[in-house]
């Protein structure tokens, strides 16, 4: 197909508040023998966008400098190596950056097929947040059938897909949020129990949940404080992960239950990961949750919609902290 030799994108200006993201004109981006150029249709918009934005989160050597980290739309081209996929298959993909544009290029690798019944918007909501949360609940925190699970930050892309996710596992779900709304919501996706951390203590409301056993899997998006509360409602050899600190990135811990309960502490990013670990990710995320998708056991949650020369407006609904699930831009179609 013909390709222009430009496109819109948006760019972050120079560090700062959302107004620094701009429209402008670029090269469409060559596609490289093992990538896969995208026509993009819809983007999601994350924690991470957030971050760049604000000088906090620098993209990967030799990455573009376009922000965004999913798109779904149609193969404009695919490169050399490339087999599997073809000019106008409908794809979505996890990027390292680049999805704030018209055109992006994806490693082939990354790119898996939009559902069936899916909207374009709902299955650019999928990539990062499923890699993430698989990658960390599954892998990292080895959560089985008959566990419990807490996730921090249940109403964001990140919490209500965890959620899904814990319960198709067969695990029982608790989840932390703000305000009675977003517990309802926490709870419509099948979380056992939705705490509202401004008129519960979740530390106690886990502990007395379970009996005094706590939670075998804890996934923190919150940071801060909230490290030293989720050992204590944690169980023996239970499994803290954290990917996130919207309270901030340092906490004091007393270490006597990370050792009489034998705790594991750990953390993990994705966007820096090499590109066969997030192949692995993306073979066993079309083995496992795929199916899940097609049975409607799990669905993205998708807020809100914006053009895509109002990204700034899409930054500010994230950071006011308002919104249930994802928050999207519209690129084409």
């Amino acid at each position: 197909m013909a390709l222009p030799l430009s496109m819109t994108a948006v760019e972050v200006s120079k560090p700062g508040a959302p107004e620094m993201l701009v429209p402008v004109q670029r090269p469409v981006p060559a596609v490289g023998a093992d990538e896969v150029l995208i026509a993009v249709s819809a983007a999601g918009v994350n924690r991470p966008d957030v971050l760049q934005r604000m000088g906090r989160y620098d993209p990967p050597p030799g990455v573009t400098d376009i922000p965004g980290l999913e798109v779904a739309g149609r193969i404009a081209a695919v490169g050399a190596g490339v087999t599997g996929w073809s000019v106008g298959d409908p794809v979505c993909a996890l990027l390292a950056g680049g999805g704030y544009a018209e055109y992006c290029t994806a490693s082939a690798t990354q790119c898996l097929p939009v559902p069936d019944g899916l909207t374009m918007a709902e299955a650019a909501a999928l990539p990062e947040t499923l890699f993430t949360v698989w990658s960390n609940v599954v892998e990292r925190g080895r959560l089985q059938a008959g566990e419990t699970l807490l996730v921090h930050g249940g109403a964001s892309g990140i919490g209500t897909t965890a959620i899904q996710l814990g319960k198709a596992l067969r695990a029982r779900v608790f989840t932390t949020v703000r305000g009675a709304d977003k517990v309802r919501a926490c709870r419509d996706l099948g979380a056992d129990r939705a705490i509202d951390y401004t008129a519960e203590d979740f530390a106690a409301v886990v502990k007395e949940e379970t009996g005094g056993t706590g939670a075998d899997v804890v996934l923190d998006i919150v940071g801060g404080d909230y490290l030293a509360r989720s050992i204590d409602c944690m169980a023996v050899e239970g499994r803290y992960v954290v990917i996130g600190f919207v309270r901030g990135p340092k906490a004091e811990v007393n270490l006597f239950p990370v050792m009489t309960k034998r705790l594991t502490l750990t953390g993990s990013t994705l966007r820096a990961r090499p590109v066969a670990y997030k192949q692995a990710l993306a073979t066993e995320l079309r083995k496992t949750v795929w199916p899940l998708i097609a049975q409607g056991r799990l669905k993205p949650v998708v807020c809100e919609t914006f053009p895509l020369a109002a990204a700034a407006d899409a930054h500010r609904l994230m950071e006011s902290n308002q919104h249930v699930g994802k928050i999207v831009l519209r690129v084409g179609e």
